[in-house]
């Protein structure tokens, strides 16, 4: 039998492993070793995107619809053919930036709007809580599950459940602690976290190894390999089924949505912009991430149907949940050790989740919705006051607290009413309402700030609409006449069935109306209102980041004055003195100048100072401080252009001569050989 006491000391030393990886990558990271700086590390980060919902959720999925768990991996697998194109443009846009969270890559892009941002934060926040819900919801279950060994008993209704002897609770609060720990120890310009890499990367690997061990058992132990099972479903006319992929109606149509969906959140989930884009080191890696990440997704999901098939099998009374297949097959059979590696291993899932999810969402917080707010009340008086840098710490880690704590409530109360996998779907429709603004920011330079929060408000609007307000009915929030009436008897407006339409599943029909309405309102709304000059700069800067990267750091858009020491001390508030002289020392050794000579800074250091301050507070609000201490001349839509314009020939020049020079340096090189071979012969 295991105890309690036990499952908890291989928990927390697990735990205390994974901080010790983090704590030994942050010290090589000092010292300019970094461990992380190779494309294997980054692809096994990337994998943070396999949570418990592939872990648990997947073969419970499976149990039920056959193939219909594969969509969201095929999605993942599509946009990796398509990475060299699309993520390797949003990497090199966010490190020429200093972006540090899809927040502020949205709202740069739209001329650095600190509204826009705010909404952007918003709705990551409310979007992602159900799928933190949903980690909490696997290792709780699995906990409960796991200390009744050898027997298998379902934990009961945790709605019913006091929240001081929710097991849920603590797990909430000791993951907030750890958190804390891993992500928000201090304040990096670069909002980069290499020991927390690190430990995501170790956690993919244990997950790996714990999901193809029990797939392994189940398949070779308990029966005969994969055509024992295969063979033993044909038997089963119900299981029969769901070997092909039009077993469950209207498959095609949502095997076609989920596909969308999951390629959508590949590339924007807040956890997955964290490791893929902010936390690169470097954009080659790139190359190989593309190939091995596919590889990465087949191996953990190789074994997921027959397990489920397995499950199903086995416990043919149906009393226990298919999403609980992975721990309670290996129980059931008292493979106790196999049991306690298959709960370390969900764990891993949920936790690497759970711990990048709530670092990206507290810099979101904190730089696009907090500090914006404190920038605007006078009476605080922010821009004045000393060092900073442990105020925001501050902010973070409350954010953090308080991100899980919504998470856990939405998981005490509503989050048992529904699978793992549905949990899961409902926050991968909210990420994909950011799908427009960015694909269309950085391929269309038409799209502006008001075509994109419109879009963004709107889209989000009908995501509540049409999942939120619903599992409040199914929680008994609200009557459940608005589900099958309509709000005042309107039954064009049944969430479900919204203008009538039907035949399609929950998932399917939120995100058709949802991502309709917010492309539509996109592209209307950006092509009938006219975009600002720094809306202009900034879109070329994104859309044609390839041309502009090598010059964007002398290109400046910017006229007026600044002193050097005002420059010096609002960085100082923000990053530090510490970081803050170290930063303007390479600036310094970089431009060849001495900054203690100098009483005004150029356009060249504004621009740096702003940036640096982006990696800190955001793009947004580090323009609302650097604007507190220049006194800038604004630029108008056709001195934009013509800078523009400028930096183009410019570019194009350099490209002319380099060409030249390599052609100079041949034609000498052949000269040298001719005087080499002449020597010879006399």
């Amino acid at each position: 039998m295991l105890k309690t006491e036990a499952i908890l000391f291989f928990s927390f030393g697990y735990m205390g492993l994974l901080f010790a990886i983090a704590y030994f990558g942050d010290r090589h990271a000092k010292i300019g070793r970094s461990i992380i700086s190779n494309p294997y590390i980054y692809t096994l980060s990337m994998a943070v995107y396999c949570t418990a919902w592939t872990f648990y959720g997947s073969v419970g999925r499976a149990a039920v619809t056959g193939l219909g768990f594969l969509p969201i991996y095929i999605g993942p697998t599509l946009m990796a053919a398509l990475g060299w194109l699309v993520l390797r443009k949003i990497i090199r846009i966010s490190k020429i930036h200093h972006i540090t969270s899809i927040a502020d890559f949205i709202a740069s892009r739209y001329g650095k709007s600190s509204t826009l941002g705010s909404v952007v934060t918003i709705i990551a926040v409310l979007g992602i809580i159900p799928y933190i819900s949903l980690q909490l919801k696997a290792i709780s279950t699995s906990f409960m599950i796991l200390k009744g060994y050898p027997l298998i008993n379902m934990p009961g209704p945790f709605a019913e459940m006091p929240v001081l002897k929710d097991t849920a609770f603590y797990i909430a609060l000791i993951l907030a602690v750890f958190t804390i720990l891993f992500g928000t120890r201090h304040l990096d310009a670069t909002e980069r976290h290499e020991g927390l890499v690190a430990a995501i990367a170790f956690e993919s690997i244990v997950k790996l190894l714990a999901f193809l061990a029990v797939g392994i058992f189940v398949t070779y132990g308990i029966y005969n390999g994969f055509g024992d099972i295969i063979e033993r479903v044909k038997a089963i006319p119900e299981l029969k089924q769901s070997l092909t992929i039009g077993s469950w109606a209207g498959s095609y149509i949502n095997w076609s949505i989920y596909i969308f969906l999951s390629m959508m959140s590949i590339l924007f989930l807040p956890r997955q912009f964290q490791v893929a884009v902010v936390e690169n080191v470097n954009e080659d890696h790139l190359k190989k991430a593309i190939w091995l990440f596919p590889l990465y997704l087949l191996a953990i999901n190789i074994f997921v149907l027959p397990i489920a098939f397995g499950g199903v099998l086995h416990f043919t009374n149906g009393s226990v949940d298919a999403d609980t297949f992975v721990l309670t097959l290996p129980m059931s059979h008292h493979q106790q050790s196999l049991a306690l590696l298959v709960f370390i291993g969900g764990m891993s899932a949920a936790t690497g989740m759970v711990i990048v999810a709530t670092i990206a969402l507290s810099t979101m917080i904190c730089n696009d919705l907090v500090m914006p707010v404190l920038l605007r009340l006078q009476f605080i008086n922010l821009a004045g006051r000393g060092d900073l840098s442990s105020f925001l710490l501050f902010i973070r880690r409350g954010s953090i607290i308080l991100v899980l704590l919504f998470g856990y409530a939405y998981f005490h109360f509503i989050g048992e009413y529904y699978t793992l996998v549905s949990i899961g779907l409902i926050s991968f429709t909210a990420v994909a309402q950011f799908a427009p603004a960015i694909l269309g920011g950085i391929f269309w330079k038409g799209g502006t700030r008001s075509g994109a929060l419109s879009g963004l408000v709107l889209g989000f609007m009908v995501w509540a609409y049409t999942l939120v307000f619903p599992s409040l009915v199914q929680a008994g929030f609200l009557p459940k006449k608005f589900v099958t009436e309509g709000p005042f008897s309107l039954e064009l407006l049944r969430p479900f069935q919204l203008f009538g339409l039907q035949g399609f599943d929950h998932i399917t029909h939120a995100v058709f109306w949802s991502m309709l309405i917010n492309i539509t309102v996109f592209i209307g709304v950006s092509l009938f209102s006219r975009a600002s000059a720094i809306e202009h700069t900034q879109a070329a800067f994104f859309v044609d980041v390839f041309k502009y990267s090598e010059r964007y750091e002398k290109s400046s858009f910017w006229r007026g004055t600044a002193s050097i020491t005002d420059l010096t001390s609002l960085l100082k508030r923000f990053l530090g003195e510490q970081n803050t002289d170290k930063a303007l020392s390479v600036y310094a050794a970089s431009q060849n100048i001495n900054l203690k000579e100098g009483l005004t800074a150029d356009a060249d250091m504004v621009s740096y100072a702003e940036k640096l301050l982006a990696g800190a507070i955001g793009s947004a609000s580090a323009r609302v401080m650097i604007s507190s201490v220049v006194k800038e001349e604004p630029l108008g839509i056709d001195e934009v252009m013509d800078i523009l314009d400028e930096t183009r020939v410019v570019i194009a020049y350099s490209h002319e001569l380099e060409r030249a020079t390599a052609e100079l340096k041949a034609a000498n090189q052949r000269l040298k050989e001719l005087d080499r071979l002449k020597d010879e012969f006399i």
